[in-house]
């Protein structure tokens, strides 16, 4: 290997070997986690002189015994002969047998030069050889578990090295390992290999979206902190929604890694360097930029003696990818000053995310028991941000409502279910976020005000401590709200709650008071048709919006997504969706809830209610599913009156515009309900239903 000429120049290794291209998607379609990735970084690191002021390491492939340390001999048998030719015929198949996986002849070597590659500029880190280094690898591995590859990852490269380090080389002295994931999906794969073990300490910070958010699963919720002797050594920061960036993860960072990791002292850090959070990503949807990468990298490098490895992992918008991993680069080498700021504030979010973390740590990391300033919970604060192309809002902002508008905050959440690699690719327009002084970006019209920071909710009528007593009440009942429209796609609901909208919808939801996010999201079918009727609202324009026939149908089936949630945010719900108390464009709410707990018990009784103070709404009929966990099912549709006028041609019928057809296909497809296909003709029946 070549050393720097100066002595004095901090020793950066940097690992980069053309053979890790081999392995590409071998349908000849463009993929998201493709060898362009790798190539770009390189040639920018060229670009700027970057190698010749490192340590260029070469890369090795990794022995089978130290990677049978995390993984199966079954998955190691099958990774090692995969690009065998005796595995032409089978390979695209074997292939589909995994979540967002392919094979090809150069996959083997890749998977195994990967690993080793991780193992090898660890080891030289370890030893003092060298001070950090960064190792620019793929396939990348934090998602693969110990007898399965997932979401583009064939070996578990950090777990691998992790175990090699604490196990194979005990005279190196690391007893303590962080592990930092950064890449926004949730490395579940190395979570589950050291979820008992307290030599590791697990860090990942990343878009969950309550569990809907590539890989879709609870292991990233923040309850999962370990098991047996390492419990409290997996901390998981699940961010709720997309467009969380710089501001967001240094909070996390002041807030919660540093205080763990001061405690923790470990004696090397291992970083699962994705950088899929970044600006303009095509899956991640956050925005984090080069400068916030180098301000997280230069906060680490105060423990462990500064002893940091960077392993790649995630990261598909090539300029986003490049110019990141250049600073954390330069970061590394220390020539020169970390330059840049934040103007940003923190997502609301974030702040609730990170208390609750905290909160579940304390007994932990009594360094977390610290309450945060209060000054900090109020200040650093700003509205959720829109996320730009995409479609969500309102299924029934009215056609003859005229025109008042309510001045909140915008906000989104973003979800992807869908297997990774079938994900379309756009990296010329995605993930634009309003920036820090609430001026939105071009592509962004939102109308934000100062009644942002106040989070004013739906109905500000008041009564005791400002709140209305019939709120303290029902917020202690619970319900299942089924929705059968647009709020299948959890991102169009949470608009309902926690206020805003997504962008290509024109009208913005005021939100609940109450804006908790669902305690649980279960789906269910009904005997009841759906069907299209009205043919204009204000958040959809032309074309009709879905309802439920009030009756019953044996030989019929409507998908319903249902939320559980407080019979207040029900009701804040139930108002917004009949866009009713509207004048001078404020939202005058109502005095007393539109369903009370007595109204439970009729509507349980005569299975619908149809209620006389929402008359002049389209959706004043409350029809009733049984229970759930001994928790009513309800949901909002027309009157039976309005059947007869659609099928009489006195209220119009037509079908789904393009774009709220597409976000009930989304929320069918990505709650795992129906493929798009049959999403489609699930739709298109129901359009020419009657």
């Amino acid at each position: 290997m070549a050393a720097p000429e100066d002595p004095h120049r901090r020793r950066v290794g940097l690992l980069y070997d053309e053979r890790m291209c081999r392995h590409a998607n071998p349908e000849g379609e463009i993929h998201p986690e493709n060898p362009d990735r790798i190539r770009a970084i390189w040639q920018k690191l060229e670009s700027k002189g970057i190698p010749q002021r490192c340590v260029v390491l070469s890369a090795k492939e990794a022995e089978d015994k130290y990677i049978a340390s995390v993984h199966t001999q079954r998955h190691i048998k099958l990774i090692k002969n995969i690009s065998s030719k005796k595995f032409n015929s089978r390979r695209v198949r074997i292939a589909s047998e995994f979540n967002s996986i392919y094979f090809n002849e150069g996959s083997s070597e890749a998977a195994y030069l990967a690993a080793g590659s991780v193992i090898e500029v660890s080891e030289k880190v370890a030893k003092g050889d060298l001070d950090s280094a960064i190792a620019i690898v793929r396939p990348p591995g934090h998602h693969a578990e110990s007898d399965e590859a997932m979401g583009f990852c064939l070996f578990n490269n950090v777990a691998i090295t992790a175990n090699f380090l604490l196990n194979e080389r005990p005279e190196l002295g690391i007893r303590k390992i962080l592990i930092v994931d950064w890449d926004v999906h949730h490395g579940n794969g190395t979570q589950n290999m050291f979820y008992k073990d307290p030599r590791v300490l697990f860090f990942s910070v990343h878009r969950f979206d309550f569990g809907s958010f590539y890989p879709a699963s609870d292991d990233g919720s923040y309850c999962m902190i370990g098991e047996g002797l390492g419990a409290g050594y997996n901390i998981n920061v699940p961010w709720e929604q997309g467009q969380c960036g710089d501001a967001d993860y240094v909070a996390v960072w002041d807030h919660v890694l540093l205080p763990v990791a001061e405690s923790y002292n470990p004696d090397i850090i291992l970083i699962s360097a994705g950088f899929d959070a970044a600006v303009d990503d095509p899956l991640g949807g956050c925005c984090v930029t080069p400068y916030g990468y180098s301000l997280m990298l230069k906060k680490l490098m105060g423990f462990a003696q500064g002893k940091i490895v960077m392993a790649l992992e995630g990261g598909y918008n090539l300029k986003s990818i490049a110019d990141s991993v250049l600073a954390c680069a330069k970061v590394l080498l220390e020539e020169d000053p970390l330059v840049g700021s934040i103007k940003a504030q923190p997502l609301e979010s974030t702040w609730r995310v990170m208390q609750e973390v905290r909160q579940e740590l304390k007994t932990f990391w009594p360094a977390l028991s610290v309450e945060l300033p209060q000054k900090v919970l109020v200040s650093n604060w700003r509205p959720c941000p829109v996320e730009l192309n995409l479609s969500a809002s309102s299924e029934s902002t009215m056609e003859n409502d005229e025109g008042a508008s309510i001045t909140i905050c915008a906000t989104n959440s973003v979800e992807i279910i869908e297997p990774l690699s079938k994900l379309n690719i756009d990296e010329d327009n995605h993930g634009k976020a309003i920036t820090s002084d609430h001026i939105p970006t071009e592509k962004s019209p939102v109308v934000l005000s100062e009644e942002c920071h106040n989070a004013q909710a739906l109905m500000p009528d008041k009564n005791v401590d400002g709140c209305p007593r019939w709120r303290s009440v029902l917020s202690k009942t619970e319900v299942w709200y089924g929705s059968y429209g647009s709020n299948m796609w959890k991102p169009g609901f949470l608009c309902y709650i926690k206020g805003g909208k997504v962008e290509g919808v024109n009208e913005l939801c005021p939100g609940s008071r109450d804006k908790s996010s669902p305690k649980g999201v279960i789906w269910k079918t009904v005997p009841h048709q759906l069907f299209f009727a009205r043919s204009l609202t204000r958040a959809w324009g032309k074309g009709g919006v879905a309802f439920l026939h009030p009756e019953s149908n044996k030989n019929v089936k409507a998908y319903m997504c249902m939320y559980r949630i407080t019979l207040e945010q029900f009701n804040d719900v139930l108002l917004q969706e009949n866009s009713l108390h509207q004048e001078n464009g404020k939202s005058q709410g109502a005095g007393a809830p539109l369903l009370d707990l007595s109204d439970i018990g009729v509507v349980a009784e005569n299975k619908s209610l149809l209620l006389e103070s929402l008359k002049a709404g389209w959706y004043s009929n409350i029809l009733y599913f049984g229970e759930e966990d001994n928790l009513p099912i309800l949901t909002m549709t027309c009157s039976c009156s309005e059947i007869d006028q659609f099928r009489s041609g006195e209220l119009p019928v037509s079908g789904p515009s393009n774009d709220y057809m597409n976000t009930l296909v989304r929320g069918l497809v990505e709650g795992k309900q129906i493929t798009r296909e049959e999403a489609i003709a699930y739709i298109n029946d129901a359009a020419t239903s009657r």
